[in-house]
């Protein structure tokens, strides 16, 4: 062992789930009370963290020596390039002293989380530095539990992508996979709830927003939601039954079919 890993504590990412503290792992928890330094994540300094706010609600106390890293909301890329150098000198200063660090991380971390991108920049800063990533429930499994949506069944197929890259593309994927999660969908919920019209898939799609969290809502009446301004932590799961299917290559859907038509003729 190095003596820069020796030296320095190990960055965890703990994932804690998108709004029910029981969906916190064990895992998850564990590193919440293992004596780690905390570190979590707003938007502008001093501003309420969602992540600190789901372990609030699980009942941990906030450690006094808590620290906050500032991930501005905005596309600007000079600024956001100076804040994540921000961040990750930080987190690297503070694990200089020796003591482990838990990041908070809402949803999944390796899910379109901000932690990625943060141990990505600690390591280059300091290769030697052991990161952790402990797994957690994403947003869109849990708006599908929620919901009671099936996301994929047997042979079928399913896609995450934020709705920003645009109509044009959401509408190119409907014909290529039978579910999709649309995230971040507040910028586009009105040209979406049109493309969802015009293909006649508004009565296969529901609206979730905060899921797990005191303020979530769902909504099965999505086209209700047109000229609304919905939270930024928002998605949509839209399902295309009537995609139509290539051939699969080793059968699958053939013994699909076949034991669909035993079961029929014995009954």
């Amino acid at each position: 062992m190095t003596q820069a890993a020796k030296t320095h504590g190990k960055l965890i990412g703990a994932s804690l789930g998108p709004g029910d503290p029981e969906l916190i792992t064990r895992r998850a928890w564990a590193a919440l009370q293992s004596g780690a330094r905390w570190l979590y994540p707003v938007k502008k300094a001093e501003e309420s963290s969602y992540a600190l706010s789901i372990v609030e609600r699980g009942g941990i106390a906030i450690p006094a020596d808590a620290v906050e890293l500032v991930f501005p909301m905005t596309r600007d890329a000079e600024i956001l390039a100076k804040a994540w150098v921000r961040a990750a000198e930080r987190t690297v200063q503070l694990l200089a002293e020796g003591r482990d660090l838990v990041f908070l991380v809402e949803g999944d971390a390796s899910t379109f989380a901000t932690f990625g991108h943060l141990a990505r920049v600690v390591r280059e800063l300091v290769p030697q530095i052991e990161v952790e990533t402990i797994p957690g429930v994403s947003s869109f499994a849990a708006a599908a539990a929620t919901t009671g949506t099936t996301l994929a069944e047997e042979d079928e197929t399913f896609a995450i992508i934020p709705a920003a890259y645009g109509v044009a593309v959401i509408d190119h994927l409907l014909d290529e996979f039978d579910t999709l999660a649309l995230l971040k969908v507040k910028p586009l919920v009105d040209e979406v709830i049109d493309l969802l019209e015009r293909r006649d898939l508004l009565g296969t799609s529901v609206f979730i927003e905060k899921v797990g969290s005191p303020d979530e809502r769902v909504v099965h009446d999505v086209a209700s939601l047109k000229g609304e301004k919905v939270n930024y932590l928002s998605l949509l799961l839209v399902q295309n039954p009537k995609r139509v299917r290539g051939e699969l290559r080793r059968g699958c859907r053939k013994r699909k079919e076949a034991i669909e038509s035993s079961l029929a003729a014995i009954n």
